[in-house]
């Protein structure tokens, strides 16, 4: 084994010890102590946690982005047809985008596809 310092020994600078370089039959390798490689263990189950919950969210960003996708494909074949959709429907957000202003059955050219659509185009600018 390589002198260097002695196993759990922390570095002058307070890091965390360098590793101690060893050669076990033949071949290079690294001591650890069973603190140390306890330490390492865990720290590799976390990040495998850590990796797993990334992927859901994702997905789950993935399938939302989809969705979305689909409302404005359905609203976009819809709105033709839409006697109420005479006229492209008001941006019925706040600056902030957070809570949409509730429908008004007294404004003309109001329709729930055109309010769905307001919704969508704030949201998406939002993300973009």
């Amino acid at each position: 084994m390589c002198g260097g310092p002695q196993p759990g020994a922390e570095e002058p600078s307070g890091q965390s010890p360098r590793p101690r370089h060893i050669t076990l039959g033949g071949r290079a390798a690294v001591a650890l102590t069973v603190e140390e490689y306890d330490q390492l263990i865990a720290s590799r189950r976390q990040i495998g946690g850590q990796s797993a919950r990334v992927r859901v969210l994702a997905q789950r960003a993935k399938q939302a982005a989809q969705l979305l996708d689909d409302l404005e494909a359905l609203i976009a074949a819809h709105r033709a047809g839409c006697p109420g959709h005479t006229r492209p429907a008001p941006a019925d957000r706040p600056e902030d985008g957070t809570t949409p202003k509730p429908p008004s059955e007294d404004v003309p050219g109001r329709c729930l596809c055109g309010d769905v659509e307001s919704l969508l185009r704030a949201h998406r600018d939002t993300v973009s």
